[in-house]
Parts: C-alpha cells; structure tokens; sequence
C-alpha cells in the first residue's frame, strides 16, 4: 500500500532527512496499540528516552530488541544484578543504570497491572474510553508536553512501582501508542484529510 502524493507535508517536528525517522512517523506513531508486548516495548523504549531526544532511542531500537529479551516482559522482570551490570557494557544501548533498573522493574509493575486487569492493555485504555484522543496541533504553536492525562496516569503508575515514567514521558508515550493523535493538522496524516489521500 502506497500513498500517491509528492511529498506530503508531515508534522513540523519530524527531521524528514532521516529515512528511519519518517517510516516511524507514517506507519507507527499515533497508532493505536493493543498489543500488551508492544505495549511494553515502548515502557521500555519511552523511559530510556527521559533527558534525550526520541531518535536517540529509536536509531537503538534494534539494540534494545535484542538486550531486553525481545521485549518479552516476563523475562525482563527476572533480569538480576549480574544482568544489569553486563547490560551496563552494551554500547547498543544507553548505558544509564537506573534507566536499565527501571526497565525492570517497570516489567514487574506491568506484569502486576496484568494480572489485576487482565491485560496492561486494558489498563491503559479504560484511562481514554478505549477511544484515542484526537489533539488539535497546529504547526505554528508548540505543541504541549504534558496534559492533565498524562499526569493522572503516571501519578497511578508510579503507585504501582513505575520509575522515570514522569508526566512528560508518559505524555509521549501515549501519542506514541495512539491514545493521542498529535499529528498536526496540517499533517497529511491527520484525520481531517482522509479523504484527500489516494491508497493504491
């Protein structure tokens, strides 16, 4: 499936110079997921990002696939001391130990919230209606870092044991994760022009 267009205008913030950067911007950001195990990987990917910029953590996506077990959540919550320290020598990754710490025991919580909700899906999604926000950004305005949202659902998380998942890395998480579309509207991927895409 393409879209025929010559170069649609996308979100201001998005560096369209780096290829890897636009694919993540067109096909997942915003998007919504359901999936617990994607769910986690970007628990995982978001709170690395704290302090650093998005594209730092996603040029190491790959690497962080490959050091937290495929995202695979019950694993990650079984890492000990010794795994922390060998993933402290992992240059494929951000090599910040209470961030690595976190990852763990962000699996912990998570698998909590799984088993007190049935899903960390369902968890996350009853906080919107199960129904995505849909921001109304506009290029020409910055665009907010938190909301009361945000700050609602981290407050909740970190009472269930989450670390460095603040207001502000949850606010992106929850756009990365579709709950809120912040595509600006001048984006060729807000909903407002649906109906001026052509998909082959």
């Amino acid at each position: 499936m393409t879209i025929n267009s010559v170069r649609p205008t996308r979100c201001a913030w998005l560096d369209c110079t780096k290829a890897d950067y636009v694919k993540y911007h067109d096909e997942e950001w915003a998007v919504p997921v359901y999936d617990d195990h994607t769910l986690f990987e970007f628990i995982i990917l978001e709170s690395a990002q704290a302090g650093l910029n998005w594209y730092t953590i996603l040029k190491r996506r790959n690497g962080y696939r490959q050091a937290f077990a495929n995202f695979d959540v019950n694993q990650v919550a079984q890492f000990d001391n010794a795994k922390v320290e060998q993933l402290m020598q992992n240059e494929a990754i951000i090599r910040h130990r209470a961030k690595i710490k976190a990852a763990i025991t962000n699996a912990q919580a998570f698998i909590a919230i799984q088993q007190q909700f049935g899903s960390f899906s369902q968890y996350i999604w009853d906080f919107v209606g199960n129904k995505p926000i849909m921001n109304q950004v506009d290029d020409t305005t910055v665009a907010p870092a938190t909301s009361a949202l945000s700050d609602k659902i981290s407050a909740d998380l970190k009472q269930r044991g989450f670390t460095f998942f603040g207001s502000t890395i949850c606010y992106a998480y929850l756009q990365a994760c579709g709950l809120i579309n912040s595509h600006s509207k001048q984006c060729f991927l807000h909903p407002s022009h649906i109906n001026e895409r052509r998909i082959t």
